[in-house]
């Protein structure tokens, strides 16, 4: 595995992932491995998928199926307090990105946990960040 995604921080996967069965183990894994082709872009995604995933485990979610829009929410606004606004709107995208990818090439439906806007995302200096 480390050879397909070489940013993942651990030869294993976040335990939500793993917990959800093998499909999602697999469109994690293709999500990283074939639909991103920028390194840069890549690893940031790694990094930012990794953080939410890890965050929802230490939160209690079982499972990808069980991440909630009230879930991301939440793991947004803490990140707005520690990051710079294009930090965390570039931490959206990775995690819209990756549920797109769940949805189209699952077996199931998931509900799309981080269909909210950044709304009120500012940065340092007190501007909104569109």
């Amino acid at each position: 595995m480390p050879a397909l995604v070489p940013h993942l921080p651990s030869p294993t996967l976040p335990a939500v992932v793993e917990a959800t069965g093998d499909r999602a183990r697999l469109r994690f894994l293709e999500f990283f491995a074939s639909a991103i082709r920028n390194p840069h872009t890549r690893r940031a995604y790694v990094r930012a998928a990794v953080a939410l995933l890890d965050w929802c485990a230490a939160a209690g979610v079982p499972s990808l199926i069980a991440v909630q829009p009230l879930h991301v929410a939440t793991w947004i606004e803490g990140q707005t307090r520690t990051h710079a606004a294009p930090t965390v709107k570039q931490r959206l995208a990775a995690i819209r990105h990756l549920w797109v990818r769940l949805r189209e090439k699952g077996g199931k439906r998931h509900e799309m946990p981080c269909h909210h806007n950044l709304e009120g995302v500012t940065s340092r200096n007190g501007k909104i960040v569109r």
